[in-house]
């Protein structure tokens, strides 16, 4: 196919975060790398461009655009991804508009409810979109033939099989070019100036009931190989200044044998860096390979620590013990990293019970590491992907139930789950199995806890301020009067803690 008649693309990753927390946007930088043999894309960041619903609309009027593909994750991002893709079907009903990311891939019945939503993508979106396109547009084999996709026949919604997880994006680069100015993605963080968010690994093997991950990847996962991550470090130190790296991989710390060839090329450029890990692969790390984490610049890891209870973690599938967590804290401070560990409260199980043992948990590991941070969240499952099974998951979600003590119904429509109760809820900080007394204790120890230990991350607030909440909360703190912190909300009011939570690092 000849440049002249390929048909243009627009990707669009709809707002999800402030401008000035603004990260490479790698969903829509990687279906462009994949449809680049193709097609041309034009390629617009919410995050960045505050009327990007205008310069979709204008992209489109002036490009003969033949297909508009939307990133969504659920929470903020539904929002604007609903606002977007009503703008689209108004001014160009003809045009197709496909949903891919997270939030489709759990919930692609409810995408398909909307009639401004054609088509879903469900898990990694590149192939899928790739010959959802060549179906649409070049004579291709017919819809009902593509793994992943989600769509319509006669008014019924149709979930084809899913698709086997795929490495092929460490083949490809991605054109960061496109985005105009890469530098605008460079932020100051406690890591750096100019810090860059990046993704080596993909996928994750463990299937957490709670993580979306889980229904993106069904298991698979790999990691690049070293010249991959040479050459996009290359990139990004020598074409754009960044000096520290946020890696949003899912499970960087997979396996020993294949990270260690990774932290070799991070350990020649004594970058500062952050990623994710687990516990047990923290543990499990030799001598050897701890001395490359000291060497690569790893300063914070972040664990996913859960529940002190097993009998939880076993529920939920998340393969750690709570004795895993404990140890690889102990790790973490010989070796000069800090570990940031996130809990979910508030179980429907037993919510009051967990959550006060999950109190003194963290109190525990912040006697071991006073400078490990700590992120709390409500325990909130969320449905089974579309279109395949998973017992376990639908056990999990079966047991759960609304404030009235019914059966828990999840929203049937993208619209309604952009209702603030339930973005509450994908978010992770509400739930309708919490009490209001419950809702209040967390809100409480949560205020108490962030004032005492205020987190590294922040680099905005004012020392003074800090220092000011630091010691207004050290009584609290030490004799667990955690009810009604009325000081600690009024001086909060003058000093705007940065929350990693809402804004990221």
């Amino acid at each position: 196919m000849s440049l002249r008649t390929r048909r243009h693309i627009l990707l669009v990753n709809p707002t999800i975060t402030q401008r000035r927390s603004a990260r490479f946007p790698l969903a829509i930088l990687n279906l462009a790398a994949a449809l680049a043999e193709r097609y041309e894309t034009t390629l617009v960041d919410g995050n960045v461009d505050p009327d990007f619903i205008s310069t979709a609309l204008k992209t489109i009027e002036t490009t003969s655009t033949a297909a508009v593909g939307v990133s969504v994750m659920g929470g903020p991002q539904l929002r604007t991804a609903i606002a977007l893709s009503r703008a689209v079907r108004s001014r160009f009903p003809g045009i197709p508009i496909i949903w891919g990311g997270h939030f489709p891939t759990l919930c692609a019945d409810a995408c398909l409810a909307m009639p401004y939503v054609d088509y879903a993508v469900r898990g990694q979106g590149e192939e899928t979109l790739l010959e959802l396109l060549d179906a649409l547009f070049e004579g291709a084999p017919p819809p009902e033939r593509i793994a992943g996709l989600t769509w319509r026949r006669e008014g019924a919604v149709l979930h084809n099989g899913r698709r086997a997880f795929s490495a092929a994006s460490h083949a490809r680069s991605l054109p960061y070019e496109r985005l105009g100015d890469p530098r605008r993605y460079l932020t100051r963080t406690y890591l750096g100036r100019r810090t860059s968010g990046y993704q080596a690994a993909l996928g994750c093997r463990f299937r957490c009931t709670f993580c979306g991950v889980a229904a993106m990847f069904r298991g698979g996962t790999a990691l690049p190989p070293a010249p991959r991550l040479q050459r996009d470090l290359d990139y990004l130190t020598g074409r754009l200044g960044v000096d520290s790296l946020l890696f949003y991989d899912n499970n960087f710390f997979d396996r020993e044998a294949d990270t260690v060839p990774l932290l070799e090329v991070l350990a020649k450029r004594g970058l500062p860096w952050w990623c994710f890990a687990r516990a047990d692969a923290l543990v499990g790390l030799s001598a050897s390979s701890w001395s490359l984490v000291r060497r690569s610049g790893l300063r914070m890891t972040y664990i996913g620590a859960e529940s002190p209870s097993d009998w939880l973690l076993h529920d939920a599938r998340k393969g750690t013990r709570a004795d895993q967590t404990v140890e690889a804290v102990e790790r973490c401070r010989a070796n000069g990293v800090i570990p940031e560990l996130s809990f979910m409260l508030a179980p429907p199980q037993d919510p009051d019970g967990e959550t006060e043992r999950t109190f003194e948990y963290i109190r525990h590991i912040k006697r071991i590491h006073p400078a490990a941070e700590i992120m709390l969240y409500v325990y909130a499952p969320l449905p089974p992907a579309a279109g395949s099974r998973d017992p376990h998951v639908e056990r999990v979600v079966s047991r759960l139930r609304d404030g009235a003590g019914a059966p828990l119904v999840f929203p049937a429509t993208a619209e309604e789950w952009a209702q603030p109760h339930w973005l509450a809820y994908w978010c992770h900080t509400d739930t309708p199995w919490l009490t209001p007394r419950l809702r209040q204790r967390i809100r409480d120890f949560t205020t108490v806890l962030g004032c005492r230990f205020p987190t590294v991350t922040d680099v905005r607030s004012p020392w003074w301020g800090k220092s000011a909440l630091r010691t207004l909360a050290s009584w609290r703190y030490r004799y667990r009067r955690y009810r009604g912190p009325w000081e600690l909300e009024a001086t909060r009011r003058f000093v705007r803690l940065w929350d990693p939570r809402v804004a990221g690092l």
